[in-house]
Order: C-alpha cells, then structure tokens, then sequence
C-alpha cells in the first residue's frame, strides 16, 4: 500500500473518534498461508476453524501453535466468510459466493459437499445459536434472518451489507451492520434492544465480532485496521475499554491489515489479519 493510500485510511476515521489502550498483547502468528480469512471459530474438538474466503475452504489450525492442520471443503464453498457450531456439533457456514448457508451435521461431513442449505441473498453471517435457531445476515437484501429446521422464521432490519451475527450471555443477538458503521442488538425474537453508534467508535466498517462470557463486545473495524473492546452495558451507547491498531495496515505487533474475523477464548483473541492472510492471536497475561 501507498503512503498516499494509506494516509487517506487514517484521514478517514471520524475525527471524535476516542483513544484508548490495548487491552491484549501479541502473542503469535500463523504463517502467512490463507487467501483473505474471514471469520474463524474454535470447533467442539478444540481446533481452530477458520473460513478461507478466497481459497472456497475452511482451514483448521491448531490453536496452541497456530499451525495449519489441515483444509476442508476445499473448491465447494466459494467465497466463505463465516463459520459456526451449534451446540450439539452442528455446522453452518456462509457460503456468500452462492447466497446461501449451508449446514453439516458434524466435522467429518465438512469433508464432503453439504447436504443442506438455507436461502439468504450475499449472507456474510451465520449463527447457530444456543436455542437451537439458525440467525443469518443477508447483506443482499438488509435483513437479519431467523430459520429453524429450515423455514424461514422472520426477518428484521435495514442492514445492507451486514456482515458479522453474534450471541450475547443472555441471548441476545449481534448484528455488524457494516455499511451502516454500527452494531444493533436484537432479542432471539427479533425486536430490536439496543444500537451503538456513537462517534466515540469511529466506526469505518465494522465487519465480525465476538462476545465474552461476560458481554463485552471483541469487534473488527476493518477499514479502520483495528479491533475494539466495548462494554455495552455501561451507558446506552456503551463504553470503549480497549483498542487493538493505531489506524494504519500493517504487519507485526499491534498492526493489522484489514482484520475480519475475531474468536475469543480465556483470556485470548483470535483475529483473522485478512491482507496479510494469516491468523494472529493476542493474550492477556494472567497473575
């Protein structure tokens, strides 16, 4: 990237956007083996699972070492960007390349074609979530969708582009409303709970997320090259802990160029660092 481009970056982040301090240290990074990353999650056999948009696959790493174990579904999920498990094992993943999600019984079925799949127009996100529902983004047509057993439940919101459907501690789901640079809650029942939007952010294109187990939000502002940790619950408008990246791409420590997905873990944080096509991961350092 240009020293030009890459000063339009920084110039284009909201001018009220706030400071804060890192709240993790760089820990580790995979090799440099992936084709754009999206989103990534860690499997009920405690790999790491993460969805290689441009190589139509899902890449299993071991989380411990960040090396690649091995692919997955290789040349029949083109242009993935999301993968999910269900409580008892189930998978979906969205398969934006032919908008739809598709569904897996298990991990040893990711080894062949799916068998199943649900409808939604340029889906980005997909959620299995712990009521047994599939929550699905469909950036195509702006809506957050509900199925369950495959029937179309309902669908909510004004969310062109949308990307990233996450599950709070209560239940709650999470939208990344990206094009509309915020983040809106909703109940399991669709009615819409809280929006975050506040110039604080200085979202530029907040794309995939994760929740604690205590209900902070882990979100990847991609065009922003950074990640943020936010409190929620503070105020309406939440409440900016921590910031991964100082605006700016790169590669190394406290750099990230155009990160997506996020898993959180413990006390670690997975980020799938998209242009440079690897996988990093942070810590906190626990007394």
């Amino acid at each position: 990237m240009t020293r030009a481009i890459a000063f339009a970056v920084l110039i284009s982040l909201p001018a009220q956007a706030e400071e804060a301090p890192p709240f993790a240290s760089f820990d580790l990074a995979s090799e440099p083996v992936l084709a754009d990353p999206h989103d990534l999650e860690i499997g009920p056999d405690g790999r790491l699972y993460v969805a290689d948009k441009f190589g139509a696959r899902v890449a299993v790493f071991d989380p411990e070492t960040l090396e690649l174990v091995e692919m997955l579904g290789e040349g029949f999920l083109p242009g993935v960007h999301d993968i999910s498990f269900g409580p008892t094992g189930s998978i979906a993943i969205a398969v934006t390349g032919v908008s739809a999600v598709a569904l897996y019984p298990d991990i040893d079925a990711l080894k062949s074609p799916p068998e199943a799949a649900v409808s939604a127009p340029r889906t980005e996100g997909a959620l299995l979530h712990s009521n047994g529902d599939l929550y699905v983004t469909a950036g195509g047509v702006g809506t957050l969708m509900r199925y369950r057993d495959g029937e179309l439940l309902g669908a909510v919101g004004s969310h062109m582009g949308a990307h990233d459907v996450a599950e709070g501690p209560d239940g709650s789901v999470w939208v990344a409303d990206n094009f509309n640079r915020r983040l809106v809650r909703y109940s399991p029942d669709l009615e819409e709970i809280q929006v975050i939007n506040d110039a604080k952010y200085g979202f530029v294109g907040a794309r995939y997320m994760d929740v604690t187990d205590g209900g902070l939000l882990v979100v990847a502002d991609q065009d922003a090259h950074r990640i943020l940790l936010i409190d929620p619950e503070e105020t309406p408008e939440g409440r900016l802990l921590g910031i991964l990246g100082d605006g700016s791409p790169g590669l190394g420590p406290g750099k990230f160029d155009d990160p997506e997905g996020v898993e959180v873990s413990g006390n670690r944080y997975y980020f799938a660092d998209s242009d440079n096509n690897r996988i990093v991961r942070y810590s906190v350092v626990l007394n």
